[in-house]
């Protein structure tokens, strides 16, 4: 289930602003990548660019870690994707926000040197436990607040995208086809 409630405004320093609630399914943690995504596109941050893959990796990274480590049976998870600078202006630092109802279970990184040197561990077979990681190595910034309007928190990530960053980027796999 989601909710999409955001507008997108054009010319003025208002933020833009997208704010969905979404079930605690994983089929839900796509849903809200995917929704993101399009906003992103609309905001000026094109599919197929560098900022739209950031982007679109931390809302899918943060929805997920909500969906396995902040499920509450019952409780949905949020969304709140904002934009914090002028839609005009050469840099926009785009925030995401992800709420769960789970505040008992905070996100932190492992503390050993070799795992923030980016070291594989001796399961690096597993396909969990490295969101975080890609977190903390993509966004300029990352945390945790606690949730203020219940129970639970809100892992949030910012990332700054520059005007020229935001232009797709060329295919170079394609060959040309002379006739």
């Amino acid at each position: 289930m989601h909710e999409p409630n955001g507008t997108t405004r054009t010319g003025d320093t208002r933020p833009l602003l997208l704010h969905a609630r979404f079930s605690s399914t994983p089929r839900d943690a796509r849903l809200a990548r995917r929704l993101c995504g399009e906003r992103l596109d609309a905001w000026g941050i094109p599919y197929g660019s560098d900022a739209h893959d950031v982007l679109s990796l931390l809302v899918s990274e943060l929805a997920t870690n909500a969906v396995i480590h902040g499920h509450v049976t019952g409780r949905d998870f949020r969304v709140h994707l904002l934009a914090l600078s002028a839609p005009d202006a050469a840099t926009l630092t785009i925030r995401v926000e992800v709420t769960d109802t789970r505040g008992d279970r905070l996100p932190e990184l492992p503390a050993t040197p070799a795992a923030r040197a980016g070291k594989p561990a001796a399961d690096s077979a597993r396909t969990g436990g490295r969101g975080l990681f890609l977190v903390e190595a993509l966004a300029d910034r990352w945390g945790c607040v606690p949730r203020p309007d219940g129970p639970g928190k809100t892992v949030w990530a910012e990332y700054t995208v520059t005007r020229n960053e935001a232009v797709p980027r060329l295919n170079t796999s394609r060959r040309s086809v002379r006739s």
